[in-house]
């Protein structure tokens, strides 16, 4: 696989800047009010390629490595969060499930029609005892012949709604000594016993939709586990640490946003005949805003280029993931004080994005699961090396 070339990268992220901005961000309301994203804006991203922009140019993808993948998550967290969640589980932790851990006969099977937009793919892990920590996984799959049997209950998948595709987590065994006992399946949303329960109704980030899902004696064949028994766990892992990496792209692309927004409506609305921006608290909340979006920037591009080189898969993701999530909360919650009662009033674009970047610090790890990856990783690296 040969990466992007810069020139064409520069190309394919003007366009997905000018799309977002001309296109998407006129019409965040009526995304927020009808909780779904209107037809030809998903017809014109998959045309665009956004189905499938992490996806190798073999398989049909554009073949974006993770370094270029974080400037378009950039952009796509200036707009509302539904926007990118439409293709952000075929790009992020269920295609590259596919991508790094599938056989080439699953490869083809599925990831043309995932890269097209034809196919949304699932990730099935999360769970009501097992969340951020797959570990906890009570999903089972057993043998049956020559297939396996999946039973369990998953919750708050995204995009299960709409899926074709589930990429499911299950154990196979008891945990053993460098055996977590966790297998992934690909599981067509056709099969039988597989059920997806209402759309979930969130705090914020209309338009993303997520469901449980159950799945009740569904037969598979053998050839629909990825890798083998004891690969499930490292899939889940790797998939999940470029996956953080991405979510800290989002959340500083919210918080440029939210930054944006601060800095007009101080430059233009008055308080006593003047601008609110020439009130020093007021600058003081706007420095403290665009100090963590440009702190958050640095780290994401540093963090995807550790990841890139191979560096560093663990520690890096974790802690852009938990910085800028963090801080995405705390720009936003200034961004509705800047605005004062109108950042209140549904409709303005900073109250939408309060809500929406909240969801940022539970999805794809904790912020307390961060900090756990971070910290034990640290002692690990010294202990390595005493």
């Amino acid at each position: 696989m040969t990466d992007v070339s810069a020139e064409d990268f520069g190309y394919v992220l003007e366009q997905v800047r000018g799309f977002i901005r001309r296109e998407v961000v006129p019409r965040e309301n009526e995304i927020m009010a009808n909780d779904r994203i209107p037809d030809d804006l998903r017809a014109a991203a998959a045309e665009m390629g956004l189905f499938g922009y992490a996806v190798p140019e073999e398989w049909g993808g554009l073949g974006l490595n993770l370094a270029q993948d974080v400037e378009l998550a950039f952009e796509f967290g200036y707009t509302t969060l539904a926007f990118r969640s439409m293709f952000g589980t075929n790009n992020g932790i269920a295609g590259q499930v596919l991508v790094g851990f599938g056989t080439d006969e699953q490869k083809k099977a599925w990831l043309p029609r995932i890269a097209s937009g034809q196919v949304v793919a699932s990730f099935a892990l999360t769970e009501p005892g097992a969340g951020s920590n797959p570990a906890g996984l009570r999903t089972r799959a057993r043998r049956d012949g020559a297939d396996w049997v999946i039973d369990g209950q998953k919750r708050f998948i995204t995009n299960a709604p709409v899926a074709g595709l589930f990429v499911v987590f299950a154990r196979t065994s008891e945990p053993a000594a460098g055996n977590p006992g966790i297998s992934v399946f690909l599981v067509p949303s056709e099969t039988p016993g597989v059920s997806v329960g209402p759309k979930d109704a969130k705090m914020g980030q209309e338009g993303a939709w997520t469901a449980d899902v159950a799945f009740d004696d569904v037969r598979v064949p053998a050839e629909a586990m990825v890798g083998d028994e004891v690969s499930g766990y490292r899939a889940a892992m790797t998939s999940l640490a470029r996956g953080r990496v991405h979510i800290a792209g989002l959340a500083v692309g919210s918080a440029q946003r939210a930054l944006d927004e601060s800095v007009a409506y101080a430059a233009t609305n008055t308080q006593g005949g003047q601008p609110i921006g020439a009130f020093q608290l007021v600058q003081a909340m706007l420095a403290d805003q665009y100090t963590g979006v440009a702190a958050g920037r640095a780290m994401v591009r540093e963090a995807a280029r550790a990841y890139v080189s191979g560096e560093d898969r663990r520690i890096a993701p974790s802690a852009a993931k938990l910085f800028c999530t963090e801080m995405a909360c705390q720009v936003a919650d200034l961004a509705v004080q800047v605005h004062g009662g109108t950042g209140y009033m549904k409709e303005i674009p900073v109250e939408r994005i309060y809500r929406d970047v909240r969801l940022l610090r539970l999805y794809e790890g904790t912020s307390e699961i961060q900090r756990l990856i971070v910290g034990g990783g640290l002692l690990k690296q010294q202990a390595a090396s005493s």
